[in-house]
């Protein structure tokens, strides 16, 4: 990569980041604008697809498992899970929004009364602490199982996240997920946006690096590398262990905030979870 391209892609991944005093709203719609002119064929629906949306051969192949997926035991066993009380006679119903179906579009949400980001994976763990049980480890298992059901009772729906305008802190929050995800971090001096923005639709030795548009209308995922469906927040720190930086954990206040921006610019893109991966 030449120093030219280089000193462009620091430009435009600039562009988005310093765009401080633009609402959540605007930077959404230059999000979705900058994806518009990179693939000017595909609509705001086809990113719920992924990486598959932007390369057509993967995508056959990609729909074919699809007809058999291998995270429809994790749908199930998710299912069991969710319908399962607790040892008190409680449920996880009890404790979401319409009983917990069809709602996944909606996270993640802001909690005024605790102040911060609530994921669905925190909502699912608060709800068992509440009910005197043990929480899930974060990034496989149960956890994962649970997503996977509650996911798919919402595919078709379209991601609606809400920064309330009442409460600044829901914004510092959307804002610290933002910083988060234009910081250059990591032995490898890379930002998500390093891959997602400015080299989105490029290869990265054989992988297409996919839109960050549309990243969490698909989550969990089974991934054939983990042999096993995993959550949003492992691939997180995946890739930040690729780049060689520091992971904050699954569901750190750090992540939370990252998915609560990333699902915001994804506002309008369909759920398509849970779904599956290389």
């Amino acid at each position: 990569m030449t120093k030219t391209v280089l000193f462009a892609g620091a430009l435009l991944i600039c562009g988005f980041a310093d765009s401080t005093h633009a609402s959540p709203e605007q930077d959404r719609s230059a999000f979705v604008e900058h994806y518009r002119k990179l693939f000017p064929t595909l609509s705001l629906q086809d990113y719920a697809d992924g990486v598959y949306a932007i390369d057509p051969n993967a995508r056959e192949s990609w729909r074919a498992i699809e007809e058999f997926p291998p995270y429809e035991w994790a749908i199930e066993e998710g299912k069991t899970l969710f319908n399962t009380p607790f040892g008190n006679g409680a449920h996880y119903a009890d404790c979401l929004p319409e009983r917990g179906v069809g709602i996944a579009q909606l996270y993640p949400v802001w909690n005024g009364e605790s102040g911060e980001v609530v994921t669905l994976a925190k909502a699912l763990n608060d709800c068992r602490q509440r009910n005197d049980e043990a929480p899930l480890p974060y990034q496989k298992g149960e956890i994962a199982s649970l997503l996977a059901y509650l996911a798919y009772t919402s595919r078709g729906k379209t991601i609606a996240i809400e920064i309330p305008a009442s409460d600044p802190r829901a914004l510092a929050a959307y804002e610290a997920g933002k910083d988060y995800y234009y910081r250059r971090q990591g032995q490898l001096n890379f930002a998500c946006a390093t891959c997602h923005v400015q080299n989105a639709g490029k290869l990265l030795r054989s992988e297409l690096l996919s839109p960050s548009l549309g990243h969490t209308s698909h989550w969990p995922v089974y991934r054939l590398k983990w042999g096993e469906t995993g959550t949003l927040h492992r691939r997180f720190s995946e890739c930040l262990k690729q780049i060689r930086a520091e992971s904050p954990g699954a569901q750190s206040e750090e992540f939370r905030n990252l998915e609560y921006f990333l699902s915001t610019m994804s506002n309008g893109i369909p759920i398509n979870g849970p779904s599956i991966r290389k």
